[in-house]
């Protein structure tokens, strides 16, 4: 694998990404500093750290990384739990991008297992 964007994780981590860029424009302002800046944040964080762990030397490394970009689609359904509570957003908005995150963590944990048995072999 060549680079980053080979990967299947990452890919599916541009989903909820462009998704959620579009969505919090329907958010009311005075959100911009509060839900709508942190689910940003948090979903722009699964591609990031994914990029990023894939471009660390030392599989623990990568690991580190890997594992922080699960946490940050699990802190972007948390934020989706939130606007569908404040009413920001329907139950099927709220369905269809937790499922995307969800299927993100599947691939992470995916790659977390094969750097977990790659780095026995070192």
């Amino acid at each position: 694998m060549r680079s980053f964007i080979d990967l299947e994780a990452w890919k599916k981590s541009r989903l909820p990404r462009n998704q959620i860029s579009l969505l919090v424009k329907t958010f009311p302002l005075q959100e911009t500093y509060r839900l709508t800046d942190q689910i940003i944040r948090s979903s722009r964080s699964i591609g990031s750290n994914i990029a990023e762990g894939h471009g660390r030397y030392h599989y623990n490394d990568s690991k580190k990384f890997f594992t922080t970009a699960r946490g940050s689609a699990s802190e972007t359904i948390d934020h989706l739990i939130i606007a569908l509570d404040e009413r920001y957003i329907d139950n099927q908005t709220f369905e269809s991008l937790k499922t995307i995150c969800e299927e993100c963590m599947k691939l992470i944990n995916g790659n977390i297992n094969y750097l977990k048995n790659q780095d026995g072999k070192e």
